[in-house]
């Protein structure tokens, strides 16, 4: 079988959310056949996406029934003249930079990006977590992670890890009982070192926990990191998912894509008396996700759990096989997912806009 059969069978391959064929949809990066043997490279960039595995499983299962060897790999053509070289990059051995953010305090947006880290980890992927909530970071206590970072020769910083998940926050590099008090040019100053000045290596995932509000810390991150897709976690009542509206307002101003919206803090199931209670409302975080057109993520219940693993030091998504660490695996996977849209769309564009590009 030559190359053009095998791609012409690869049209058979659908992706399902972008719903068109892979080859059409220019998601075949380079394809070639030595033999029985075909090297094929996927324009995949969200590695552990369910989707994207299942789509490079289809690929695989078929070619094996053709009776060829398939070799995989996964790449997103960078088709920018202008790019930056490896040298020049923020963080180029980081695939995706997710933020997780809200709009106000008390959501739960530190356990979200815990929990989400943890659990792209559990799923394979190679993960750090940066705390860059630089007033307030709880990172270290719900990882139980007490080891400080080591300091290289280059007076660059090595992140210790904890659960497969690479870490750095501020609560490494001040006293436990210290106060952070800084203006918006230290906060400016102290993020771009943190993200400079850190060894993270190669990572498939690296979460941005940030903190509440639209303020300094947020600005620079947009500013400074090539932030693939923002997370927003709001809880049901009316005045958190107020203030979730600015923070949709600030990553459209900065054209940073909207992953969805995590709904914390739903309903609590009285392991008393039996019964469900909406101590916070119910279902405001899915009907502001369809209000806004932002695909919806998942909620998580209120469970005294989820507060004894971030105080304990172990994330529920880890130790958790009930209905509360599923609804983290949800929200992981379906963050996981729309990453991979985010990328396989850019790439799909790009080839239509290419497709009908006048000839020079």
């Amino acid at each position: 079988m030559d190359e053009a059969a095998v791609r012409d069978r690869l049209r058979t391959v659908e992706d399902p959310e972008l719903e068109d064929d892979i080859v059409s949809l220019g998601l075949v990066n380079e394809l070639s056949v030595d033999g029985d043997e075909v090297d094929i490279d996927l324009a995949l960039g969200a590695p552990y996406s369910p989707t994207e595995t299942d789509i490079a499983g289809e690929i695989r299962e078929l070619l094996l029934e053709e009776g060829l060897e398939p070799n995989l790999s996964a790449s997103i053509p960078d088709r920018d003249a202008n790019a930056a070289s490896a040298d020049e990059q923020v963080l180029p051995g980081v695939k995706n930079v997710i933020a997780v953010a809200s709009g106000k305090g008390g959501v739960g947006k530190s356990t979200v990006a815990v929990n989400l880290a943890a659990g792209l980890s559990q799923l394979g992927a190679r993960v750090g977590l940066f705390d860059a909530d630089v007033y307030g970071p709880n990172v270290p206590r719900m990882f139980d992670a007490d080891e400080p970072p080591m300091a290289t020769e280059e007076e660059t910083l090595v992140p210790p890890e904890k659960y497969g998940v690479k870490l750095m926050s501020m609560a490494f590099l001040t006293g436990e009982d210290d106060p952070v008090i800084w203006r918006g040019p230290m906060v400016h100053k102290v993020i771009t070192q943190l993200t400079e000045d850190v060894e993270w290596g190669e990572l498939d995932y690296l979460i941005i926990d940030l903190p509440p509000g639209t303020g300094d810390t947020q600005l620079t991150m947009l500013q400074t990191m090539p932030v693939t897709g923002a997370v927003i976690v709001t809880t049901p009542q009316d005045v958190a998912l107020d203030d979730a509206r600015k923070g949709l307002e600030m990553f459209a101003k900065h054209d940073t894509v909207v992953l969805g919206i995590a709904e914390n803090m739903s309903t609590f199931a009285c392991p008393d008396c039996g019964g469900e209670h909406d101590i916070f409302g119910s279902g405001g975080g899915e009907e502001f996700a369809e209000t806004h057109n932002m695909p919806f993520l998942g909620s998580i219940p209120l469970d005294p759990t989820v507060r004894e693993g971030g105080d304990g030091g172990e994330p529920t998504v880890v130790s958790d096989d009930g209905e509360t660490g599923d609804a983290f695996r949800t929200i992981t996977e379906n963050v996981a997912n729309n990453t991979g849209i985010v990328h396989r769309r850019g790439v799909s564009q790009t080839t239509e806009r290419e497709s009908h590009a006048p000839d020079r």
